[in-house]
């Protein structure tokens, strides 16, 4: 089996931001993503924070996560960034392999 190299990126963001992140990833050709639900954690703050009892997006969490070529996260990160910043969230970079190539 032949692995090749990628970049992951992660982006945990307020929920009320997800449509915009996502349609900054569709609108630069990023082939796929998954968003997960981000349950609980703690921030440079060191509060705990829960989504547990929450009604609405105000105060959800997501995580998106893409895999994709180095040259590719090189092209939007700065961008990418602009809008993170602005909101209570992290970005993360870290690299990973893949089988199918192709696929990112």
């Amino acid at each position: 089996m032949e692995l090749h190299p990628k970049k992951r990126l992660e982006v945990i963001v307020e929920a009320p931001a997800l449509a915009r992140i996502l349609r900054f990833l569709d609108e630069r050709g990023v082939k796929g993503y998954t968003i997960l639900p981000a349950i609980a954690g703690s921030g440079a703050s060191g509060r705990i924070w829960s989504r547990e009892g929450q009604v609405g997006d105000a105060g959800r969490m997501v995580a998106i996560v893409a895999i994709m070529d180095e040259a590719r996260l090189e092209q939007l990160f700065d961008d990418l960034y602009g809008i993170v910043s602005r909101q209570i969230g992290i970005v993360s970079i870290s690299d990973c392999m893949v089988v199918r190539k192709d696929a990112f």
